[in-house]
């Protein structure tokens, strides 16, 4: 054969011709379409489409008509050869479009795609325009989320060469409900179809309508109110359909009863939410297409009794909260024993399981997220298992029953993100090997009994973020060893263990947002090195024994929890505090601070409690104090404050109960982060006892102003605060009469105003207070009939001593009697009481005075014995005087009786 060049380059020019005289036409019209750009009548139906609507944001800002070529505009794509316009997408990025769609659009006449995804383009009747079924070439029509109203138009069904269609409309798009979807059988080619969140209450058919669309692929029905799922179909043509979700959906009835359980080409099957129950059929064995399988959160159906071991497929098990009981051994025998397995997500969270841990869950080798929280399983956890989970990233076992030590298998686990086996009874020291998990992300090894030191290869683990070792009997020092190497740590929580020593002087991270050291043994000063934790939002060092005036950290912080309560820190008010304009929770309680309380504390218009009880504060309460309005706890108790108490209490109105809905009076007080500390206990004097809460403490809204010096008379405008549940006022100076608008404090369960100088008759309006259920107003002086009420008669039987050391009280329950004039007598009584003060005091000097002249005499007469001697002759003298006189006196008369 002949190679030469020449001969080559000719047959290219032959084959170049060829082309050219075969195929012309499309390179001109090619040519065409890049030289004009879009199509004129088009380009004018999209300007006119724009002009239509309010572009509040300039998503279509390239809509101009100086740009000629409408195929670069934004969100529009043409075809390469004939220019036309084929896909028009106003999705999401144009979610502030609004007003009415425009019919010019049917100029599109080649249109394939449409996507009006959250936009708010509706008819003149703010429901989705019925023109939208005149597009005969679209495949491709997205209404997800729009903001439009009434049923879906039948129309839709006139789009013969429609594959893909979404109309689901969570939350944005409130009110879109459909009635009838039989129009759906009219798309023959339909693969794709969402109508999630849509209300489908009425649409009893429903399982034949889809069952009647063979190309169907994807159907999408999850929180769309169906009425049931339980229907027998004779013909099932869905034969193709892959994926399915019924999520969501209440259908209460057995999970046997379902249509779809024989279509084995399923892929995706989703039922979580939906309260079904009743045993799994076996056909769910033969599903061996399953990939993702998800039965969580249904009505407790009886333990798993399939077997799954042909499901050879299925890389995702979810039964979370669905099984009313189970043996993780059983049931682990009854997964896919496949040569290739591939589980790698199985999740059996709160399913009330018992059993033990097996070795042969090393056949799950390709596990990435393992789930069995809150159940009941015991046992050790199996080494040999951990040794082949080189994949697994997710492992959660917390809240069983597993005992033994923490095993050395862990560091095989390299790939491991979350460790979770906290709310366990493992005991031991912690692992040196868990510090070779260096992909570690969480650790949660808190309520367990682990002993001994934290060692010191957790500061290896470089990219931790959240460390809980709270609630075990860890002891030895935390060290900036273990701190140091932790850049990325976020949230640490170390309380309730039995670490001593000073606290670190640095804390590693400066992302630090949770710090949690309490009930520990740490003492010593705070490092000043805690002011340079700019996202610090908890700072929980209450129980230890800490000491020292606080660090004055003059630059800005994020703190909304500052806890250091049963301290001995000292020094005054703590000026730094001014700077925490976000602090939520201040509990600076039993420590030693001293001096007044400032005038700036009305600056902190976050907080929401405020725990100063049982220091050596002085002064007067700040009627500034009034400015926290989101306040709901308050406890000055056990100072030394004195002065009045403000009557413009009654502007912290997170206390009444218009505004004490939960977290906060207003959405100003709500966005403070609670999350961080849902472990902690909060204690609350109440009922005449310390009460623990957890939680539910934010809804305990409190005053505790106890034992104080406190003088004047309760302000009437503290019963305003009817969302009080307690209010303690006792062991103050308080005077006055009892507030006649007492009983306006609708929620109050705890009220105490004894150990006061409270006068007059109790109100008759305290029978109001329907919730009260302790009560304490001994040791006043109040007087009169104690008012009637089934409520104060259960409290008085309960406590008796509620009324004691009122002698002026009568009347039922107590067994004194009283008098019908009991104004009268009231007056009297505290006439004589006016009139017998002064008696009162002069009668005290008088006698005082006495008793220090004798006790002079005496110890003159004990120690100088001279003036003994002379005391005892003066004294022997007049007696013998005395004697004398009386001998005498006493003849006479007996002379004068005897003469008569």
């Amino acid at each position: 054969m002949d190679h030469s060049p020449a001969k080559f380059v000719l047959l290219l020019m032959a084959a170049a011709a060829t082309w050219s005289s075969v195929f012309p036409v499309a390179d001109a019209q090619s040519a065409h379409a890049i030289a004009a750009g879009c199509i004129p009548r088009e380009r004018d139906a999209l300007l006119a489409f724009k002009q239509g609507i309010n572009d509040t944001e300039d998503d279509l800002v390239s809509w101009q008509e100086g740009n000629q070529d409408c195929c670069r505009w934004k969100g529009i794509t043409c075809d390469n050869a004939t220019g036309h316009v084929v896909e028009l997408d106003l999705g999401i990025w144009t979610s502030f479009l609004a007003d009415q769609i425009s019919p010019s659009l049917l100029s599109l006449e080649r249109l394939e795609s449409l996507n009006l995804q959250y936009a708010g383009l509706c008819d003149d009747a703010h429901r989705l325009p019925e023109f939208l079924g005149s597009f005969k070439n679209l495949t491709h029509l997205a209404l997800f989320g729009m903001l439009c109203h009434g049923e879906a138009p039948p129309h839709l069904g006139n789009l013969s060469k429609l594959e893909h269609l979404v109309l689901s409309a969570p939350a944005l798009g409130q009110g879109r409900n459909l009635k009838d979807i039989s129009w759906l059988t009219r798309l023959p080619l339909l693969s794709y179809l969402d109508l999630s969140y849509l209300d489908l209450s009425s649409v009893v058919d429903w399982p034949l309508v889809v069952s009647m669309i063979p190309s169907l692929e994807y159907l999408g029905l999850s929180n769309c109110s169906l009425p049931s799922a339980a229907r027998s179909l004779p013909h099932l043509n869905t034969t193709n359909l892959k994926h399915l979700d019924l999520s969501r959906n209440y259908f209460g009835h057995p999970v046997a009863s379902c249509w779809f359980w024989n279509i084995t080409s399923l892929e995706y099957l989703d039922l979580s939410n939906t309260t079904l129950y009743g045993p799994f059929p076996g056909a769910l064995g033969h599903m061996t297409s399953l990939q993702w399988l998800d039965l969580s959160n249904m009505g407790n159906s009886p333990t798993m009794t399939v077997e799954l071991g042909n499901l050879c497929d299925l890389g995702t098990l979810r039964l979370d909260r669905s099984l009313s009981s189970g043996n993780i051994t059983d049931f682990l025998e009854k997964l896919p024993k496949c040569s290739s397995n591939r589980l790698q997500e199985l999740t059996l969270k709160s399913n009330n399981m018992v059993g033990k841990l097996i070795n042969s869950m090393g056949q799950l080798n390709n596990l990435t997220m393992l789930d069995l929280s809150h159940n009941n399983i015991t046992g050790t956890i199996p080494l040999a298992w951990l040794g082949n989970c080189t994949r697994l990233w997710y492992l959660s076992l917390s809240n069983n029953l597993l005992t033994g030590h923490i095993p050395h298998g862990f560091e095989s686990c390299a790939a491991l993100l979350t460790l979770d086996i906290s709310e366990n009874h493992l005991s031991g020291a912690i692992p040196q090997g868990l510090g070779n998990c260096t992909s570690l992300g969480q650790l949660y090894l808190s309520s367990n009994h682990l002993t001994g030191h934290v060692p010191s290869k957790i500061g290896m683990l470089g990219h931790l973020s959240d460390l809980d070792l709270s609630n075990n009997n860890l002891d030895g020092m935390i060290t900036e060893e273990h701190l140091l190497g932790l850049k990325n740590l976020e949230h640490m929580d170390s309380s309730h263990n039995s670490f001593s020593g000073p606290l670190p002087l640095h804390f590693g991270s400066r992302w630090l947002a949770e710090l949690s050291l309490s009930y520990s043994y740490f003492s010593g000063p705070i490092s000043k090195y805690i002011c340079q934790l700019e996202f610090l939002l908890v700072l929980e060092l209450s129980y230890n024994f800490l000491e020292g005036e606080l660090p004055h950290c003059s630059r800005k912080s994020s703190l909304v929890y500052l806890l250091l309560s049963n301290n001995n820190f000292s020094g005054k008010f703590p000026s730094s505090v001014r700077n925490y304009s976000r602090l939520a929770f201040l509990d600076l309680s039993r420590n030693n601070f001293y001096g007044t309380l400032p005038s700036w504390i009305g600056e902190l218009v976050n907080l929401k409690y405020l725990q100063l009880s049982h220091n050596l504060l002085h002064g007067d309460i700040p009627p500034n104090v009034t400015n926290l309005y989101c306040l709901r706890h308050l406890n000055l108790a056990r100072n030394s404050i004195s002065g009045v108490i403000p009557s413009s209490l009654s502007k912290l109105t997170a206390m009444t109960q218009a505004n004490s809905t939960k977290h906060g009076s207003d959405k100003s007080c709500t966005s403070n982060n609670y999350g961080a500390m849902k472990k902690e206990i909060w204690l609350v004097v109440m009922k005449r006892q310390e009460l623990k809460y957890g939680t539910g403490f934010f809804d305990v809204l409190s005053i505790d102003l106890s034992l104080n010096k406190l003088v004047g008379r309760i302000p009437d405008e503290l019963t305003s605060l009817n969302g009080l549940l307690n209010l303690n006022l006792s062991w103050n100076h308080l005077s006055g009469q009892i507030p006649a608008e007492i009983g306006a404090m609708k929620s109050i369960e705890s009220l105490d105003l004894s150990r006061n100088n409270l006068y007059d008759e109790i109100p008759t309006s305290l029978s109001n207070l329907t919730y009260l259920s302790s009560l304490d107003l001994s040791y006043n002086n109040l007087t009169g009939r104690i008012p009637l009420g089934n409520q104060l008669d259960t409290i008085y039987s309960e406590n008796p001593s509620i009324y004691a050391g009122n002698i002026g009280l009568c009347g039922p329950p107590l067994e004194r009697n009283c008098s019908g004039n009991n104004g009268l007598e009231h007056m009297n009584q505290q006439t004589s009481e006016k009139v017998y003060e002064p008696l009162l005091s002069l009668y005290f000097g008088l006698g005082s005075g006495f008793v220090a002249g004798l006790w002079v005499v005496f110890c003159s007469l004990l120690f100088n014995k001279t003036w003994r001697v002379s005391y005892f002759r003066l004294f022997d003298k007049l007696y013998d005087n005395a004697y004398v006189f009386v001998v005498v006196t006493w003849g006479m008369i007996n002379d004068k009786e005897t003469t008569s």
